[in-house]
């Protein structure tokens, strides 16, 4: 597995995490973590590069090797290094920015010559703060071929995933899988959510801060919203989208929003969503939503905008109430149905085990799995000062 890992906290450091370790219940797993994903200065979120906010760890089962600096030298070679040492079956990818595509492509390289198989996980096409520019959507787009052309296998989150990249990079006759994004159970304290008692709805928005999230849109529908209704705004602004903190200090309602601009670490993400009635997400666009699957293991209602892969993340769960996107009048309806769910918890229906289950699926079809079974690599190779 390689993956995001803690030094640039996000999402998919959560996610590279939890996999590895569901995965390992069933397989042999190595996981190589991405250090140092750009020189510090770059990434939006800097100030707290390198910070311990998370308490999630790997299983012991689980051997880390940490890890590649975008600059590659000379972690890449230690890296491939560990990755001719495990000597896995397959090789998997998390795809999620373009900054880990000279690594990857390296470790692609290495692993087709070992006769490694290579699956792809794709979290999104690109980020879309990079595909902003159109350098780097043009070297994206160019220089990820030749990872592809050597992929056995590709994995989604969602249907509409797969029709996304299919449209951007039409990867006839390479099997796709579908696993649907496993719970985020890790952030659920040990005891209920909260109980309203006090007739005040708190509204919780959580996540990073940026153009497609629109938080904007909540700000707007909140306004028109009576004083029985309290909003909690978590999230560290990126890309430079300050207008949502600019409407929240402008607000008419000011007094019932509290605002958290920055990267809580997990700890509080507890709290946070322990006290909170409903999650509101209303995206402009996504692929998936790591906060909506904190708000579905929590039981809560979430109010999310109907787009991208969220539709296929959200309908099995009776605590959804789905809107269109970019709407505030839609919005503040649809908040004032999902505080109506308030106050029992909703069976959170994703699982990693499904999850699992969908890889294995994918391993069958590309003929890894009958490998796997027959590999002479059972035994431990011997840790070097790099992994931990």
């Amino acid at each position: 597995m390689v993956g995001s890992g803690w030094r640039f906290l996000s999402g998919i450091s959560y996610y590279t995490c939890r996999l590895s370790n569901a995965l390992a219940e069933r397989y042999e797993v190595g996981t190589i973590l991405m250090r140092r994903l750009l020189p510090a200065r770059l990434y939006p979120g800097r100030e707290r590069v390198g910070h311990t906010l998370a308490d999630l760890r790997y299983s012991e089962d689980v051997r880390v090797f940490d890890g590649i600096d975008w600059y590659a030298v000379p972690s890449l070679f230690r890296a491939l290094a560990f990755l001719r040492r495990f000597r896995p079956d397959v090789l998997v990818l998390q795809w999620w920015t373009g900054t880990v595509l000279h690594s990857y492509l390296a470790l692609t390289l290495a692993a087709r010559a070992l006769g490694i198989r290579v699956i792809v996980e794709f979290h999104e096409v690109q980020d879309t703060g990079e595909a902003r520019h159109r350098w780097a959507a043009r070297y994206v787009r160019r220089c990820i071929r030749p990872m592809l052309s050597r992929t056995d296998g590709v994995v989604v989150h969602s249907r509409y995933d797969e029709e996304a990249l299919d449209e951007a990079y039409r990867l006839d006759g390479v099997p796709c899988e579908v696993a649907l994004h496993g719970p985020f159970d890790h952030h659920v304290p040990d005891r209920a959510a909260r109980e309203p008692g006090d007739d005040v709805c708190r509204l919780l928005f959580f996540g990073t801060i940026r153009p497609y999230k629109g938080l904007e849109d909540l700000i707007e529908a909140f306004a028109s919203l009576g004083p029985r209704y309290h909003l909690t705004v978590v999230g560290e602004t990126w890309e430079g989208w300050t207008r949502p903190g600019e409407m929240i200090a402008g607000s008419p309602v000011r007094d019932r929003i509290s605002f958290v601009n920055r990267y809580v670490a997990d700890a509080e993400v507890n709290e946070y969503f322990a006290n909170a009635d409903v999650v509101v997400l209303p995206y402009r666009r996504s692929s998936a939503s790591g906060p909506l699957h904190i708000a579905m293991s929590h039981g809560l209602p979430v109010v999310v905008t109907a787009v991208g892969g969220l539709v296929e993340a959200a309908e099995a769960y009776s605590g959804a109430v789905l809107v269109p996107a970019a709407d505030p009048d839609e919005l503040r309806q649809a908040i004032v149905r999902a505080a109506g769910l308030a106050g029992q918890r909703h069976t959170d229906p994703s699982s990693w085990g499904r999850t699992v289950d969908a890889y294995a699926r994918l391993l069958s079809r590309i003929g890894a799995d009958q490998e796997i079974e027959t590999s002479s690599n059972q035994t431990v190779p011997r840790l070097s000062p790099d992994l931990r």
